[in-house]
């Protein structure tokens, strides 16, 4: 079954609340899913990045919150990314029906599972070499093969995707990929955008 590839850019927890609001400015035309990510953030500051960014037309549906929940609810944005230390996504869908839930996942079985509970996409990796996780083996290409291949929803991949890597990524069955410092890093942040964009166009064309 074909779909439309979809990109997601994931903030770095390395840039103050500007900086992030004024490149997410300039890219979000060209993203389907912008993922808040910042631990060292406060809920408040959080709750207030969220608004700066309203304020701005960044349209709420495209963003995605990484853990919390409550600022996810209470900001009626996208929904909210998951991770291992998080609430469980059952918990979370049991109380808030409508909120969209992501979950990162490492393995099948960790995918299998996020299913089983009720995840609306999954984001998978890290794919490749990444600085990130510089002392972590990438899980590669082959998981995230067998991780698509597995569940039926709609799995994103993540870590060290450079766009000559897009099209290897969308042939494994991804439904997508997500870029943290390839684009929040970048020093034209808007153009490396462009490039992702380009890629998964040309992927689209193929098929």
């Amino acid at each position: 079954m074909t779909h439309t590839p979809t990109l997601h850019v994931v903030t770095a927890g390395s840039q103050s609340s500007k900086e992030l609001c004024s490149i997410i400015q300039q890219i979000h035309p060209y993203m389907d899913g912008i993922h808040i990510r910042e631990k060292e953030k406060t809920a408040i500051e959080l709750y207030q990045l969220i608004e700066s960014l309203k304020h701005v037309a960044v349209p709420l549906e495209k963003i995605i919150v990484n853990d919390r929940v409550d600022v996810a609810v209470l900001s009626k944005i996208g929904g909210v990314q998951l991770a291992y230390h998080s609430l469980e996504v059952g918990v979370v869908k049991q109380e808030f029906l409508n909120l969209h839930v992501g979950k990162s996942v490492h393995s099948l079985q960790e995918a299998l599972e996020a299913e089983k509970q009720g995840a609306d996409f999954l984001l998978y990796g890290h794919i490749y070499h990444t600085d990130s996780k510089q002392h972590l083996q990438p899980r590669g290409i082959q998981g995230l093969k067998a991780i698509a291949r597995s569940v039926r929803v709609p799995v994103i991949a993540i870590g060290g995707i450079q766009p000559h890597h897009v099209q290897e990524v969308m042939k494994a069955g991804a439904h997508g990929l997500a870029v943290m410092s390839g684009v929040f890093q970048s020093t034209n942040p808007l153009e490396r955008v462009k490039q992702y964009r380009s890629e998964l166009l040309k992927w689209s064309e193929k098929r």
